[in-house]
């Protein structure tokens, strides 16, 4: 099984979280997205003709975009469950996904990138605008997670797709409200995977 990643890539880290839930061996193939060797390399245009990590290589199966490697790896290797057997908590779990890939994740990248600008050159306002989306974000999960441990009751897909983000809050400058209990005891619960934990190796 081959991984082609970056790094610091939120979906790359989203599949790399469900490897080492499932103790699944891979092979990392490096894709430098700074130097746009993900848009230049005609081999790698051909597994993936969007030119975007992660792409999956399982035996001469090939998958691209984390939420289908990843729904791919939960058909294929079963073990551990990441998916409720209930269809409505299914839909729970793909439409949190959904949530996260589309806002929550793209709000943090906005933030991320500005902060990585000289301080003169910030856009205050956008920083303010981006932070306070994560910070709506984080009492909309607050809601799902009233109650329960995961956002859909065991960890599942829908947890691991909040992980990239939750994992860099502090240095988006985004403090989680105490208030927000059950976002807390979540963000902590996260952390202890070792899963989670191996994305800051």
């Amino acid at each position: 099984m081959k991984l082609y990643d970056y790094p610091d890539c939120p979906f790359a880290q989203k599949v790399r979280v469900v490897l080492v839930e499932k103790e699944l061996e891979y092979e990392t193939v490096f894709v430098d997205l700074r130097t746009g060797e993900h848009r230049q390399n005609a081999e790698f245009l051909k597994l993936n003709p969007y030119g975007k990590v992660p792409v999956l290589i399982d035996d001469d199966v090939v998958v691209y975009d984390s939420t289908i490697i990843n729904e791919y790896l939960e058909n294929e290797y079963p073990h551990p469950a990441l998916m409720p057997e209930d269809s409505s908590a299914r839909a729970r779990v793909r439409t949190l996904e959904d949530y996260c890939d589309n806002s929550f994740l793209p709000s943090a990248g906005f933030v991320q990138a500005e902060l990585s600008k000289p301080a003169a050159e910030q856009d205050a306002e956008r920083l303010g605008r981006y932070r306070t989306e994560l910070t709506r974000g984080l009492k909309r999960l607050e809601g799902f997670l009233a109650g329960k441990e995961y956002l859909v009751g065991e960890f599942s897909l829908a947890d691991v797709a909040f992980v990239p983000a939750i994992m860099i809050l502090p240095r988006l400058g985004i403090d989680v409200d105490p208030a927000l209990r059950s976002v807390t005891a979540w963000i902590s619960r996260l952390k202890q995977r070792p899963s989670v934990q191996s994305l800051e190796r």
